[in-house]
């Protein structure tokens, strides 16, 4: 468990399938403690985490991040959040389901962002002055310092996508945090522009 800013923390699991960390994160905002996009925890990322009080919330940005959300849920006793969109098609069955535009508990905002991998895939936004985004599979962070796409296969229109993603760029931020490989703490808004005027 490493601290990334204040008030966030995060832990990996390595895929050797993916070659990619798949990473967690806790958040501590105002009363709540939270996790997003939960991978397999140490006992120790797990008493981590219950430092301070109770975690009890999980939220998952997509249908296919539901990870350990199911078995934590058990160890914390707390509420799974899921999109609304996505919550059919998952395996997990879900306390609480958000959508576009929602305000979170700990002031967290769900933008939901079309055209994705899947139909609820929605990032997690912080406004915190300078702004932090939280997405699960919008965006790898590969490699370190530098923001890619998806596989095409994975889009039924890769186009749409990236119209998707610049949703984004209407918001004011500088952290951008990822479930799958490396975050990018400051200067993000600037690689992600980037990344979506690629031709």
């Amino acid at each position: 468990m490493k601290a990334l800013l204040p008030n966030i923390w995060e832990w990996s699991w390595f895929s050797e399938e993916k070659q990619l960390n798949f990473n967690g994160h806790l958040l501590t905002v105002g009363e709540h403690r939270i996790l997003v996009d939960p991978p397999p925890m140490t006992r120790g990322d797990i008493l981590f985490a219950q430092q301070g009080g109770p975690v009890d919330y999980i939220l998952v940005t997509n249908r296919d991040h539901e990870r350990e959300a199911a078995s934590l849920r058990e160890e914390f006793r707390c509420t799974v959040m899921v999109p609304e969109l996505d919550a059919k098609e998952m395996t997990l069955t879900a306390d609480k389901t958000c959508k576009d535009g929602e305000l979170l508990p700990g002031g967290i905002w769900v933008v939901q962002l079309a055209n994705q991998k899947s139909p609820g895939e929605s990032a997690l936004f912080l406004d915190t002055g300078k702004g932090i985004f939280l997405v699960g599979d919008a965006i790898i962070g590969h490699p370190e310092g530098a923001l890619r796409h998806l596989p095409p296969e994975k889009y039924t229109d890769v186009e749409l996508a990236r119209d998707g993603l610049r949703r984004l760029l209407k918001y004011k931020f500088d952290s951008l945090i990822v479930g799958d490989g490396t975050s990018i703490i400051t200067g993000a808004k600037p690689i992600l522009e980037q990344l979506l005027t690629q031709a």
